[in-house]
């Protein structure tokens, strides 16, 4: 948008203090623009001042200098409208942040195939029909901790690994991925999918949106599935 060159001074001045202002007005005047949209009459003044001052040979056309002030007002308003916006994000951070703390101490399930196996790891498996599924688990390198043959039927089931081996070797802790496929009766390929399930041990705020720690890995709160209650069998 255009300025006028011939615009008078009052459209950059701020308007003067009242006789009556206290210090702490001014200081408050001093953090904060008062717009034209906020005071109808500087828009009065700045448009009899402007025909004032306008040439008699060559006026000015009012209607034009009107829409440049609508115009200034609706960017002032814009203005202030992304600053109310601001506030607003702040507002849902602090909503993220508080959403994310409850989720502390509680055992979770996520997607993804990692897990931090220490005694034992859990990952939550779903196929979508009944199926013969091989199971194979790696270490963080990629070496072949374990696998075996498992026949699942459709829905969600869990697999708990205590860390030993095939050959009966007790792996150390670390971080184990766990891949399944599967087949139907006629041979075809079924995906089954895997969630990690453990215990958020602390959430990073200072991350946008926070980030939840479980098992070693990082997430968001959006990943999470569901929150599994601890069993209390022996």
């Amino acid at each position: 948008m255009s300025v006028d060159a011939t615009m008078p001074t009052p459209v950059v001045s701020a308007p003067a203090p009242s006789n009556g202002s206290s210090s702490s007005s001014s200081n408050s005047s001093s953090t904060s623009t008062q717009g034209i949209a906020d005071n109808f009459q500087t828009f009065l003044t700045l448009l009899t001042t402007q025909l004032q001052n306008q040439n008699p040979l060559d006026p000015l056309d009012t209607n034009q200098f009107t829409q440049q002030l609508v115009q200034f007002a609706g960017v002032e308003q814009q203005l202030k409208s992304n600053e109310q916006l601001k506030s607003l994000i702040e507002i849902e951070k602090s909503a993220q942040s508080t959403q994310a703390l409850v989720y502390v101490g509680n055992t979770v399930a996520v997607d993804g195939s990692k897990a931090q196996f220490d005694k034992s790891a859990t990952w939550n498996l779903n196929a979508p029909a009944n199926t013969s599924a091989t199971i194979s688990i790696t270490n963080a390198s990629g070496q072949l901790a374990y696998s075996g043959n498992f026949t699942m039927s459709q829905g969600n089931s869990s697999f708990v690994w205590d860390g030993k081996g095939n050959d009966g070797a007790q792996w150390p802790p670390g971080t184990y991925t766990l891949t399944a496929t599967g087949k139907d009766s006629k041979g075809n390929d079924i995906a089954i999918s895997t969630e990690v399930q453990g215990v958020v041990d602390s959430v990073d705020l200072t991350a946008s949106p926070p980030l939840l720690s479980i098992g070693g890995q990082t997430y968001t709160t959006d990943k999470i599935k569901r929150v599994v209650r601890p069993s209390t069998s022996s």
